[in-house]
Protein backbone atom coordinates (compact mmCIF):
# COMPACT_ATOMS: atom_id res chain seq x y z
CA UNK A 1 0.00 0.00 0.00
CA UNK A 2 2.76 2.64 0.62
CA UNK A 3 5.80 3.71 -1.38
CA UNK A 4 9.03 3.31 1.11
CA UNK A 5 10.31 6.34 -0.76
CA UNK A 6 7.87 8.85 -0.07
CA UNK A 7 7.61 10.21 3.25
CA UNK A 8 4.53 9.26 5.28
CA UNK A 9 1.88 11.47 4.49
CA UNK A 10 -1.48 12.51 7.08
CA UNK A 11 -3.74 10.29 4.59
CA UNK A 12 -1.99 7.34 4.90
CA UNK A 13 -3.01 7.12 8.47
CA UNK A 14 -5.82 6.69 7.06
CA UNK A 15 -5.81 5.27 3.48
CA UNK A 16 -2.71 3.05 4.37
CA UNK A 17 -3.81 0.80 7.22
CA UNK A 18 -3.80 -3.35 6.60
CA UNK A 19 -6.98 -3.45 9.39
CA UNK A 20 -10.59 -3.29 9.70
CA UNK A 21 -10.39 0.23 9.86
CA UNK A 22 -8.23 1.31 6.67
CA UNK A 23 -10.87 -1.54 5.17
CA UNK A 24 -13.48 1.33 6.77
CA UNK A 25 -11.97 4.41 5.21
CA UNK A 26 -11.33 3.25 1.32
CA UNK A 27 -14.57 1.29 1.35
CA UNK A 28 -16.74 4.13 1.64
CA UNK A 29 -15.09 6.24 -0.89
CA UNK A 30 -14.92 3.27 -3.16
CA UNK A 31 -18.90 3.81 -3.52
CA UNK A 32 -18.25 6.46 -6.17
CA UNK A 33 -15.97 4.25 -8.36
CA UNK A 34 -12.47 5.36 -6.93
CA UNK A 35 -9.69 2.63 -8.45
CA UNK A 36 -7.91 1.25 -5.21
CA UNK A 37 -4.43 2.50 -6.87
CA UNK A 38 -5.69 5.83 -5.66
CA UNK A 39 -5.00 4.78 -2.33
CA UNK A 40 -1.25 4.17 -2.78
CA UNK A 41 0.24 7.23 -0.93
CA UNK A 42 -0.23 10.07 -3.56
CA UNK A 43 -1.36 13.06 -2.30
CA UNK A 44 -4.81 13.83 -1.16
CA UNK A 45 -5.98 17.51 -1.81
CA UNK A 46 -8.55 19.05 0.03
CA UNK A 47 -10.51 21.49 -1.97
CA UNK A 48 -12.19 23.96 0.46
CA UNK A 49 -14.97 25.32 -1.19
CA UNK A 50 -17.68 27.80 -0.50
CA UNK A 51 -19.99 27.74 -3.68
CA UNK A 52 -23.61 28.52 -2.62
CA UNK A 53 -26.53 29.86 -4.60
CA UNK A 54 -26.95 32.40 -1.08
CA UNK A 55 -23.39 33.94 -2.55
CA UNK A 56 -23.48 35.49 -5.64
CA UNK A 57 -19.71 36.09 -5.76
CA UNK A 58 -19.13 32.81 -5.37
CA UNK A 59 -22.23 30.84 -7.65
CA UNK A 60 -19.45 30.04 -10.23
CA UNK A 61 -16.99 27.77 -8.18
CA UNK A 62 -18.57 24.40 -9.22
CA UNK A 63 -16.68 24.81 -12.33
CA UNK A 64 -13.80 26.20 -10.88
CA UNK A 65 -13.23 23.30 -8.00
CA UNK A 66 -13.89 21.29 -11.33
CA UNK A 67 -10.71 22.50 -12.91
CA UNK A 68 -8.67 22.40 -9.37
CA UNK A 69 -9.80 18.78 -9.83
CA UNK A 70 -8.34 18.08 -13.47
CA UNK A 71 -5.11 19.66 -12.10
CA UNK A 72 -4.54 17.45 -9.34
CA UNK A 73 -5.23 14.32 -11.04
CA UNK A 74 -2.71 15.27 -13.99
CA UNK A 75 0.14 16.07 -11.12
CA UNK A 76 -0.48 12.63 -9.80
CA UNK A 77 -2.50 13.54 -6.74
CA UNK A 78 -6.23 12.20 -5.51
CA UNK A 79 -8.69 15.47 -4.83
CA UNK A 80 -11.44 15.49 -2.53
CA UNK A 81 -13.77 18.58 -2.39
CA UNK A 82 -15.47 19.57 0.83
CA UNK A 83 -17.98 22.50 1.65
CA UNK A 84 -17.63 24.75 4.38
CA UNK A 85 -20.37 27.87 5.08
CA UNK A 86 -19.95 30.24 2.71
CA UNK A 87 -20.32 34.06 3.40
CA UNK A 88 -22.32 36.52 1.09
CA UNK A 89 -21.95 40.02 1.85
CA UNK A 90 -25.10 40.73 -0.14
CA UNK A 91 -27.52 38.59 1.44
CA UNK A 92 -26.21 37.10 4.80
CA UNK A 93 -27.72 39.22 8.16
CA UNK A 94 -27.03 41.25 9.98
CA UNK A 95 -23.46 40.50 8.67
CA UNK A 96 -21.17 38.24 7.27
CA UNK A 97 -18.36 39.61 9.20
CA UNK A 98 -20.14 38.31 12.63
CA UNK A 99 -19.30 34.58 10.98
CA UNK A 100 -15.97 34.94 9.66
CA UNK A 101 -14.59 33.19 12.88
CA UNK A 102 -17.18 30.68 12.64
CA UNK A 103 -16.22 29.35 9.52
CA UNK A 104 -12.87 29.59 10.27
CA UNK A 105 -13.40 27.11 12.46
CA UNK A 106 -14.84 25.02 9.95
CA UNK A 107 -12.42 25.24 7.81
CA UNK A 108 -9.64 24.86 10.54
CA UNK A 109 -11.45 21.67 11.98
CA UNK A 110 -12.46 19.71 8.72
CA UNK A 111 -8.83 20.35 7.18
CA UNK A 112 -7.77 18.68 10.42
CA UNK A 113 -10.46 15.66 11.00
CA UNK A 114 -9.71 14.54 7.10
CA UNK A 115 -7.79 12.47 5.52
CA UNK A 116 -5.63 15.66 4.01
CA UNK A 117 -2.13 16.93 3.01
CA UNK A 118 -2.25 19.76 0.99
CA UNK A 119 -5.53 22.48 0.52
CA UNK A 120 -6.56 24.44 -2.19
CA UNK A 121 -8.99 27.40 -1.02
CA UNK A 122 -11.65 28.44 -3.27
CA UNK A 123 -12.88 32.08 -1.91
CA UNK A 124 -14.22 34.93 -3.42
CA UNK A 125 -16.97 37.07 -1.54
CA UNK A 126 -15.26 39.49 1.36
CA UNK A 127 -15.19 37.24 4.22
CA UNK A 128 -14.84 33.90 2.64
CA UNK A 129 -10.95 34.76 1.84
CA UNK A 130 -9.97 35.51 5.17
CA UNK A 131 -12.23 32.98 7.21
CA UNK A 132 -10.26 30.37 4.88
CA UNK A 133 -6.73 31.87 4.99
CA UNK A 134 -7.36 31.96 9.26
CA UNK A 135 -8.83 28.25 9.12
CA UNK A 136 -6.44 26.73 7.12
CA UNK A 137 -3.39 29.25 8.76
CA UNK A 138 -4.69 27.32 12.51
CA UNK A 139 -3.46 23.93 10.46
CA UNK A 140 -0.55 24.94 8.39
CA UNK A 141 -0.58 22.25 5.54
CA UNK A 142 0.61 23.07 1.95
CA UNK A 143 -2.07 25.72 0.75
CA UNK A 144 -2.71 27.43 -1.78
CA UNK A 145 -5.60 30.14 -2.50
CA UNK A 146 -7.39 30.45 -5.89
CA UNK A 147 -9.99 33.62 -5.94
CA UNK A 148 -13.10 33.33 -7.95
CA UNK A 149 -12.54 36.15 -9.62
CA UNK A 150 -13.43 39.91 -10.18
CA UNK A 151 -17.42 40.34 -12.29
CA UNK A 152 -16.91 42.51 -15.68
CA UNK A 153 -17.76 46.28 -15.51
CA UNK A 154 -20.76 46.85 -15.16
CA UNK A 155 -22.15 49.16 -17.75
CA UNK A 156 -25.07 51.87 -17.62
CA UNK A 157 -26.45 54.58 -20.31
CA UNK A 158 -23.09 54.45 -21.90
CA UNK A 159 -20.75 54.84 -18.91
CA UNK A 160 -18.88 52.26 -16.28
CA UNK A 161 -20.69 51.57 -13.10
CA UNK A 162 -18.53 50.26 -10.33
CA UNK A 163 -20.54 47.17 -7.68
CA UNK A 164 -21.04 49.10 -4.39
CA UNK A 165 -19.39 52.35 -5.16
CA UNK A 166 -22.21 53.07 -7.94
CA UNK A 167 -24.84 51.98 -5.50
CA UNK A 168 -23.40 54.36 -2.53
CA UNK A 169 -23.42 57.23 -5.15
CA UNK A 170 -26.88 56.80 -7.04
CA UNK A 171 -29.24 56.30 -3.26
CA UNK A 172 -27.64 59.51 -2.31
CA UNK A 173 -29.04 61.05 -5.29
CA UNK A 174 -32.20 59.10 -5.12
CA UNK A 175 -32.49 60.61 -1.30
CA UNK A 176 -31.72 64.19 -2.85
CA UNK A 177 -34.26 63.63 -5.12
CA UNK A 178 -31.95 64.50 -8.35
CA UNK A 179 -32.47 60.39 -9.69
CA UNK A 180 -35.85 58.98 -10.16
CA UNK A 181 -36.68 55.70 -8.61
CA UNK A 182 -36.74 54.08 -11.74
CA UNK A 183 -33.44 55.35 -12.62
CA UNK A 184 -32.13 53.22 -9.48
CA UNK A 185 -33.83 50.31 -10.38
CA UNK A 186 -32.77 50.13 -14.00
CA UNK A 187 -29.11 50.30 -12.91
CA UNK A 188 -29.49 47.02 -10.79
CA UNK A 189 -29.06 44.93 -14.03
CA UNK A 190 -26.22 47.18 -15.14
CA UNK A 191 -24.43 46.74 -12.14
CA UNK A 192 -24.18 43.06 -11.83
CA UNK A 193 -23.64 41.38 -15.38
CA UNK A 194 -21.62 38.43 -14.71
CA UNK A 195 -20.70 35.72 -12.27
CA UNK A 196 -17.74 36.73 -9.55
CA UNK A 197 -17.18 39.18 -6.81
CA UNK A 198 -17.29 43.21 -6.86
CA UNK A 199 -15.08 44.67 -9.65
CA UNK A 200 -14.35 47.48 -7.55
CA UNK A 201 -11.41 47.57 -5.41
CA UNK A 202 -13.79 46.77 -2.55
CA UNK A 203 -12.77 43.99 0.49
CA UNK A 204 -13.06 41.01 -2.31
CA UNK A 205 -10.83 42.64 -4.68
CA UNK A 206 -8.79 43.57 -2.01
CA UNK A 207 -8.25 40.75 0.05
CA UNK A 208 -7.55 38.51 -3.51
CA UNK A 209 -4.98 41.23 -3.71
CA UNK A 210 -3.67 40.99 -0.38
CA UNK A 211 -3.55 36.82 -0.94
CA UNK A 212 -1.54 37.40 -3.63
CA UNK A 213 1.51 39.74 -2.39
CA UNK A 214 1.45 37.68 0.59
CA UNK A 215 2.58 34.69 -1.60
CA UNK A 216 -0.33 32.39 -1.33
CA UNK A 217 -1.70 32.28 -4.76
CA UNK A 218 -0.42 31.89 -7.83
CA UNK A 219 0.71 35.17 -10.08
CA UNK A 220 -2.31 36.77 -11.62
CA UNK A 221 -4.98 35.74 -9.14
CA UNK A 222 -6.21 38.72 -7.95
CA UNK A 223 -7.42 40.53 -11.08
CA UNK A 224 -8.40 38.14 -13.87
CA UNK A 225 -11.77 38.57 -14.21
CA UNK A 226 -14.33 35.68 -13.01
CA UNK A 227 -15.90 34.59 -16.53
CA UNK A 228 -12.43 35.01 -18.59
CA UNK A 229 -10.73 31.16 -19.49
CA UNK A 230 -8.00 32.00 -18.06
CA UNK A 231 -9.75 31.98 -14.55
CA UNK A 232 -10.02 28.47 -14.86
CA UNK A 233 -6.33 28.03 -16.24
CA UNK A 234 -5.07 29.68 -13.07
CA UNK A 235 -7.66 27.05 -11.14
CA UNK A 236 -6.42 23.94 -12.92
CA UNK A 237 -2.63 25.39 -12.39
CA UNK A 238 -3.17 25.54 -8.86
CA UNK A 239 -4.58 22.21 -8.61
CA UNK A 240 -1.11 21.09 -10.49
CA UNK A 241 0.57 22.88 -7.71
CA UNK A 242 -0.78 22.27 -5.26
CA UNK A 243 0.75 18.50 -5.31
CA UNK A 244 3.99 19.27 -5.72
CA UNK A 245 3.96 21.60 -2.72
CA UNK A 246 2.69 18.64 -0.47
CA UNK A 247 5.69 16.86 -1.75
CA UNK A 248 8.01 19.58 -0.84
CA UNK A 249 6.26 20.20 2.77
CA UNK A 250 5.96 23.98 1.48
CA UNK A 251 3.77 24.99 4.40
CA UNK A 252 2.00 28.06 5.31
CA UNK A 253 4.09 28.53 7.91
CA UNK A 254 6.95 29.16 5.37
CA UNK A 255 5.31 31.71 3.19
CA UNK A 256 3.82 34.26 5.61
CA UNK A 257 6.46 35.67 7.52
CA UNK A 258 6.30 39.11 8.84
CA UNK A 259 8.15 39.77 5.46
CA UNK A 260 5.31 38.75 3.65
CA UNK A 261 2.61 40.33 5.42
CA UNK A 262 4.83 44.03 5.43
CA UNK A 263 4.73 43.74 1.71
CA UNK A 264 0.36 43.28 1.81
CA UNK A 265 0.39 46.31 3.49
CA UNK A 266 2.63 48.45 1.21
CA UNK A 267 0.44 46.88 -1.61
CA UNK A 268 -2.73 47.19 -0.08
CA UNK A 269 -1.65 51.30 -0.18
CA UNK A 270 -0.43 51.09 -3.48
CA UNK A 271 -3.87 49.51 -4.66
CA UNK A 272 -6.11 52.04 -2.60
CA UNK A 273 -7.43 48.76 -0.90
CA UNK A 274 -10.35 48.13 1.88
CA UNK A 275 -9.88 49.14 5.14
CA UNK A 276 -11.02 45.70 5.95
CA UNK A 277 -7.69 44.44 5.17
CA UNK A 278 -6.24 45.59 8.40
CA UNK A 279 -8.83 43.51 10.74
CA UNK A 280 -8.31 40.90 8.27
CA UNK A 281 -4.24 40.44 8.29
CA UNK A 282 -4.47 40.98 11.64
CA UNK A 283 -6.51 37.98 12.21
CA UNK A 284 -4.61 35.79 9.64
CA UNK A 285 -1.34 36.75 11.43
CA UNK A 286 -2.47 36.11 14.67
CA UNK A 287 -3.52 32.37 13.42
CA UNK A 288 -0.06 31.90 12.13
CA UNK A 289 1.91 33.30 14.93
CA UNK A 290 3.45 36.41 12.91
CA UNK A 291 3.48 39.78 15.56
CA UNK A 292 1.75 42.70 13.25
CA UNK A 293 0.17 45.40 15.18
CA UNK A 294 -1.89 48.07 14.20
CA UNK A 295 0.67 50.50 14.34
CA UNK A 296 2.87 48.46 11.60
CA UNK A 297 -0.59 49.84 8.90
CA UNK A 298 0.43 53.14 9.32
CA UNK A 299 4.18 52.78 9.93
CA UNK A 300 5.01 50.89 6.74
CA UNK A 301 2.11 51.71 4.42
CA UNK A 302 0.67 55.44 5.46
CA UNK A 303 3.48 57.30 3.82
CA UNK A 304 3.10 55.17 0.31
CA UNK A 305 1.51 56.74 -2.88
CA UNK A 306 -1.47 54.83 -4.52
CA UNK A 307 -0.65 53.90 -8.10
CA UNK A 308 -4.00 52.45 -9.40
CA UNK A 309 -6.91 54.33 -10.24
CA UNK A 310 -9.49 52.19 -9.93
CA UNK A 311 -13.26 53.11 -7.79
CA UNK A 312 -13.91 53.65 -5.23
CA UNK A 313 -10.55 55.59 -5.21
CA UNK A 314 -10.56 56.65 -8.34
CA UNK A 315 -12.14 55.99 -12.29
CA UNK A 316 -11.50 52.68 -13.57
CA UNK A 317 -12.64 49.08 -12.43
CA UNK A 318 -10.94 45.59 -12.22
CA UNK A 319 -11.25 44.47 -15.84
CA UNK A 320 -8.98 47.76 -17.00
CA UNK A 321 -7.18 46.77 -13.88
CA UNK A 322 -6.18 42.87 -15.30
CA UNK A 323 -5.84 44.66 -19.25
CA UNK A 324 -3.10 46.92 -17.87
CA UNK A 325 -1.25 43.89 -15.98
CA UNK A 326 -2.96 43.28 -12.75
CA UNK A 327 -1.15 43.12 -9.51
CA UNK A 328 2.02 41.96 -10.94
CA UNK A 329 2.68 45.42 -12.50
CA UNK A 330 1.71 46.86 -9.46
CA UNK A 331 4.43 44.99 -7.61
CA UNK A 332 7.23 45.59 -10.17
CA UNK A 333 6.72 49.21 -9.35
CA UNK A 334 6.56 48.65 -5.76
CA UNK A 335 10.61 47.84 -6.68
CA UNK A 336 12.27 50.63 -4.13
CA UNK A 337 10.07 49.48 -1.16
CA UNK A 338 8.90 45.96 -1.29
CA UNK A 339 10.93 42.79 0.24
CA UNK A 340 11.28 40.62 -3.35
CA UNK A 341 12.79 37.97 -1.49
CA UNK A 342 9.61 36.49 0.61
CA UNK A 343 8.74 33.14 -1.05
CA UNK A 344 5.62 32.14 -2.90
CA UNK A 345 3.50 29.24 -3.38
CA UNK A 346 4.83 28.50 -6.60
CA UNK A 347 8.60 28.10 -5.11
CA UNK A 348 9.98 31.40 -6.79
CA UNK A 349 10.35 34.78 -4.73
CA UNK A 350 7.84 37.39 -5.22
CA UNK A 351 9.97 39.17 -7.19
CA UNK A 352 11.34 36.27 -9.98
CA UNK A 353 7.25 36.01 -10.03
CA UNK A 354 6.91 40.30 -10.79
CA UNK A 355 10.06 41.75 -12.00
CA UNK A 356 9.07 41.10 -15.84
CA UNK A 357 5.57 42.35 -15.33
CA UNK A 358 4.28 44.78 -18.29
CA UNK A 359 2.31 47.97 -17.77
CA UNK A 360 0.15 48.13 -21.00
CA UNK A 361 -1.86 51.40 -19.56
CA UNK A 362 0.10 53.79 -17.40
CA UNK A 363 -3.73 55.52 -16.66
CA UNK A 364 -4.64 52.53 -14.69
CA UNK A 365 -1.23 51.50 -12.75
CA UNK A 366 0.12 54.67 -12.59
CA UNK A 367 4.56 54.79 -12.11
CA UNK A 368 5.93 54.81 -8.45
CA UNK A 369 7.72 58.22 -9.28
CA UNK A 370 4.42 59.77 -10.96
CA UNK A 371 1.82 57.90 -8.45
CA UNK A 372 -2.19 58.33 -8.68
CA UNK A 373 -2.15 59.87 -5.44
CA UNK A 374 0.06 60.59 -2.83
CA UNK A 375 0.48 59.22 1.00
CA UNK A 376 -2.88 57.26 0.64
CA UNK A 377 -1.97 54.00 2.92
CA UNK A 378 -4.41 53.72 6.11
CA UNK A 379 -3.76 56.11 8.76
CA UNK A 380 -4.28 54.79 12.16
CA UNK A 381 -5.54 57.29 14.78
CA UNK A 382 -5.13 58.12 18.43
CA UNK A 383 -6.91 59.93 21.08
CA UNK A 384 -9.21 59.88 24.01
CA UNK A 385 -11.76 59.23 21.42
CA UNK A 386 -9.62 55.68 20.65
CA UNK A 387 -7.45 54.69 22.89
CA UNK A 388 -6.86 51.62 21.05
CA UNK A 389 -6.53 53.28 17.40
CA UNK A 390 -9.29 53.84 14.70
CA UNK A 391 -8.45 53.57 10.88
CA UNK A 392 -9.31 56.21 8.08
CA UNK A 393 -9.00 55.78 4.07
CA UNK A 394 -7.60 58.63 3.01
CA UNK A 395 -7.41 58.25 -0.62
CA UNK A 396 -11.22 57.82 -0.10
CA UNK A 397 -11.65 60.92 1.57
CA UNK A 398 -11.96 64.52 0.96
CA UNK A 399 -8.86 66.59 1.77
CA UNK A 400 -10.61 69.33 2.94
CA UNK A 401 -12.27 67.27 5.91
CA UNK A 402 -8.96 65.71 7.27
CA UNK A 403 -8.20 68.79 9.47
CA UNK A 404 -12.18 69.88 11.18
CA UNK A 405 -13.38 70.68 14.64
CA UNK A 406 -17.28 69.96 14.45
CA UNK A 407 -20.29 69.60 16.74
CA UNK A 408 -21.33 65.55 16.92
CA UNK A 409 -24.46 64.70 16.10
CA UNK A 410 -24.72 61.39 17.87
CA UNK A 411 -26.77 58.20 17.35
CA UNK A 412 -26.49 55.34 19.55
CA UNK A 413 -27.08 52.40 16.91
CA UNK A 414 -28.08 51.64 13.62
CA UNK A 415 -31.71 51.66 14.17
CA UNK A 416 -31.25 54.94 15.95
CA UNK A 417 -29.53 56.24 13.13
CA UNK A 418 -32.25 55.25 10.17
CA UNK A 419 -34.88 57.16 12.38
CA UNK A 420 -33.23 60.63 13.01
CA UNK A 421 -31.03 61.20 9.43
CA UNK A 422 -34.21 61.90 7.29
CA UNK A 423 -35.48 64.11 10.38
CA UNK A 424 -35.67 67.64 8.75
CA UNK A 425 -35.70 69.08 12.17
CA UNK A 426 -32.21 67.28 12.80
CA UNK A 427 -29.86 70.26 13.75
CA UNK A 428 -26.91 69.03 11.78
CA UNK A 429 -25.21 70.99 8.46
CA UNK A 430 -22.03 69.91 6.55
CA UNK A 431 -19.73 71.07 9.60
CA UNK A 432 -20.94 68.63 11.70
CA UNK A 433 -19.69 65.27 13.19
CA UNK A 434 -21.82 62.06 12.83
CA UNK A 435 -21.23 59.74 15.63
CA UNK A 436 -22.13 56.13 15.39
CA UNK A 437 -22.15 53.83 18.09
CA UNK A 438 -22.80 50.35 18.92
CA UNK A 439 -21.86 48.48 15.95
CA UNK A 440 -18.86 47.19 16.72
CA UNK A 441 -17.70 43.63 17.41
CA UNK A 442 -20.25 43.19 20.34
CA UNK A 443 -22.62 45.78 19.55
CA UNK A 444 -24.03 45.13 16.23
CA UNK A 445 -22.92 42.25 17.13
CA UNK A 446 -20.52 41.42 14.49
CA UNK A 447 -19.18 44.85 13.47
CA UNK A 448 -21.40 45.98 10.06
CA UNK A 449 -20.61 47.85 7.50
CA UNK A 450 -22.70 50.66 8.37
CA UNK A 451 -19.60 52.98 8.93
CA UNK A 452 -20.17 55.06 5.74
CA UNK A 453 -23.65 56.61 7.41
CA UNK A 454 -25.63 58.64 4.71
CA UNK A 455 -25.95 62.13 5.03
CA UNK A 456 -28.98 64.25 6.11
CA UNK A 457 -31.27 64.99 3.22
CA UNK A 458 -31.30 68.36 4.49
CA UNK A 459 -27.36 68.31 3.96
CA UNK A 460 -27.63 66.55 0.12
CA UNK A 461 -29.81 69.02 -1.44
CA UNK A 462 -26.93 71.38 -0.75
CA UNK A 463 -24.86 69.88 -3.00
CA UNK A 464 -22.45 68.28 -0.37
CA UNK A 465 -21.33 65.02 -0.61
CA UNK A 466 -19.50 63.90 2.36
CA UNK A 467 -19.35 65.15 5.83
CA UNK A 468 -16.55 63.49 8.79
CA UNK A 469 -18.37 60.34 9.99
CA UNK A 470 -17.07 58.25 13.10
CA UNK A 471 -17.53 55.02 14.53
CA UNK A 472 -16.44 51.16 15.80
CA UNK A 473 -18.15 49.75 12.74
CA UNK A 474 -16.47 48.71 9.26
CA UNK A 475 -17.58 49.95 5.95
CA UNK A 476 -17.58 48.30 2.45
CA UNK A 477 -14.09 48.98 0.57
CA UNK A 478 -16.39 49.73 -2.51
CA UNK A 479 -17.50 52.82 -0.23
CA UNK A 480 -15.25 56.56 -0.38
CA UNK A 481 -15.83 59.21 2.11
CA UNK A 482 -14.25 60.55 5.38
CA UNK A 483 -14.99 58.03 7.36
CA UNK A 484 -13.49 57.13 10.35
CA UNK A 485 -13.95 53.52 11.43
CA UNK A 486 -12.68 50.81 13.58
CA UNK A 487 -13.27 52.65 16.56
CA UNK A 488 -11.47 50.85 19.43
CA UNK A 489 -12.67 50.06 22.43
CA UNK A 490 -15.84 49.87 20.34
CA UNK A 491 -19.18 51.95 22.55
CA UNK A 492 -20.38 48.19 23.61
CA UNK A 493 -17.16 47.40 25.31
CA UNK A 494 -17.55 50.15 27.27
CA UNK A 495 -15.00 52.30 25.21
CA UNK A 496 -15.06 56.05 25.00
CA UNK A 497 -17.48 56.63 22.02
CA UNK A 498 -20.23 54.65 24.53
CA UNK A 499 -20.12 58.54 26.29
CA UNK A 500 -20.06 61.05 23.31
CA UNK A 501 -23.49 62.88 23.69
CA UNK A 502 -25.02 65.79 20.90
CA UNK A 503 -22.88 68.90 21.18
CA UNK A 504 -19.59 67.84 22.26
CA UNK A 505 -16.70 68.89 19.70
CA UNK A 506 -14.78 66.39 18.19
CA UNK A 507 -11.68 66.86 16.33
CA UNK A 508 -10.42 65.36 13.46
CA UNK A 509 -6.82 66.04 12.25
CA UNK A 510 -5.60 62.96 10.31
CA UNK A 511 -2.09 64.42 9.54
CA UNK A 512 -0.96 64.40 13.34
CA UNK A 513 -2.80 60.93 13.77
CA UNK A 514 -5.10 62.25 15.98
CA UNK A 515 -8.89 61.88 17.24
CA UNK A 516 -10.15 63.67 20.60
CA UNK A 517 -13.17 64.55 21.98
CA UNK A 518 -13.29 67.63 23.17
CA UNK A 519 -14.77 66.86 26.89
CA UNK A 520 -12.94 67.30 30.34
CA UNK A 521 -11.85 63.84 32.27
CA UNK A 522 -14.02 64.71 35.20
CA UNK A 523 -17.04 64.72 32.69
CA UNK A 524 -16.06 61.75 31.35
CA UNK A 525 -15.56 59.79 34.24
CA UNK A 526 -19.36 61.31 35.33
CA UNK A 527 -20.84 59.42 32.19
CA UNK A 528 -19.06 56.53 32.60
CA UNK A 529 -20.64 56.14 36.05
CA UNK A 530 -23.88 55.92 34.20
CA UNK A 531 -22.88 53.93 31.80
CA UNK A 532 -24.61 50.54 31.73
CA UNK A 533 -22.97 47.19 29.72
CA UNK A 534 -25.20 46.06 27.13
CA UNK A 535 -26.72 42.71 27.35
CA UNK A 536 -25.60 39.39 24.97
CA UNK A 537 -27.76 39.91 22.44
CA UNK A 538 -28.49 36.04 22.17
CA UNK A 539 -28.83 33.68 24.99
CA UNK A 540 -27.89 30.84 23.22
CA UNK A 541 -25.72 29.76 20.27
CA UNK A 542 -23.03 31.23 18.18
CA UNK A 543 -23.95 34.64 18.85
CA UNK A 544 -23.70 34.22 22.10
CA UNK A 545 -20.05 32.87 22.14
CA UNK A 546 -18.82 35.23 19.43
CA UNK A 547 -20.02 38.17 21.98
CA UNK A 548 -18.39 36.64 24.85
CA UNK A 549 -14.85 35.90 23.19
CA UNK A 550 -14.64 38.25 20.32
CA UNK A 551 -11.44 40.34 20.55
CA UNK A 552 -11.35 44.51 19.82
CA UNK A 553 -10.91 45.90 15.95
CA UNK A 554 -7.57 46.44 16.82
CA UNK A 555 -6.59 42.96 17.40
CA UNK A 556 -8.75 41.86 14.64
CA UNK A 557 -11.37 40.49 16.11
CA UNK A 558 -10.66 36.94 15.98
CA UNK A 559 -11.79 35.05 18.75
CA UNK A 560 -9.42 34.92 22.25
CA UNK A 561 -9.25 31.10 22.07
CA UNK A 562 -8.59 30.87 17.96
CA UNK A 563 -5.31 32.68 18.37
CA UNK A 564 -2.43 30.84 17.70
CA UNK A 565 -2.32 27.45 15.77
CA UNK A 566 -2.47 23.86 16.77
CA UNK A 567 -1.20 22.43 13.68
CA UNK A 568 -2.49 19.00 11.86
CA UNK A 569 -1.41 16.41 14.20
CA UNK A 570 -3.60 13.25 13.26
CA UNK A 571 -6.87 12.34 15.47
CA UNK A 572 -7.14 9.05 16.82
CA UNK A 573 -9.40 6.76 14.83
CA UNK A 574 -13.30 7.19 14.72
CA UNK A 575 -14.14 3.47 15.79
Amino acid sequence: MTDSKRPLRRSQAWFGRHDRDGFIYRSWLKNRGIPHDQFDGRPVIGICNTWSELTPCNSHFRTLAEQVKIGVWEAGGFPLEFPVMSLGETLLRPTAMLFRNLVSMDVEESIRGNPIDGVVLLMGCDKTTPALMMGAASCDLPTIGVSGGPMLNGKYRGGELGSGTGVWQMSEEVRAGRMAQEEFFEAESCMHRSHGHCMTMGTASTMASMIEALGMSLPGNAAIPAVDGRRNVLARASGRRIVEMVKEDLTMSKILTRAAFENAIRVNAAIGGSTNAVIHLLAIAGRIGVNLSLEDWDALGHDLPCLVNLQPSGRYLMEDFFYAGGLPAVIRELKPVINGDTLTVNGRTLWDNCKDASNWNRDVIHAYEHPFKERAGIAVLRGNLCPDGAVIKPSAATPALLKLRGRAVVFENSDHMHERLDDESLDVDENCVLVLKNCGPKGYPGMAEAGNMPLPPKVLRKGITDMVRISDARMSGTAYGTVVLHVAPEAAAGGPLALVRDGDMVELDVEARKLHLDVSDEELERRRAEWKAPEPPMERGWTRLYFERVQQANRGADLDFLVGKSGAGVPKDNH
